[in-house]
């Protein structure tokens, strides 16, 4: 998902919404219970892949909320 990984001519094309932004955060939390049962069984090397892709998804992420205007992001209580 991350723009570094998206070759120029497609940067700025993908559709960011609501369901897209929810897909990538619930992705997020299954990556991260899968790492953690990897390293709990001692097999660190490989929940690797899962780190560079949770990497990946949270680089995106941020990309697009420091794209957002502050006056169109929601403020967390």
């Amino acid at each position: 998902m991350s723009v570094a990984f998206v070759p120029e001519r497609l940067r700025g094309k993908a559709e960011v919404n609501q369901e897209t932004l929810q897909r990538l955060l619930e992705e997020n939390d299954q990556l991260v219970r899968c790492i953690v049962e990897y390293q709990s069984k001692g097999r660190a090397t490989d929940c690797v892949q899962y780190q560079h892709i949770l990497h990946r998804n949270l680089i995106y992420l941020a990309t697009i909320a420091d794209a957002t205007p502050p006056s169109t992001q929601k403020a967390v209580d």
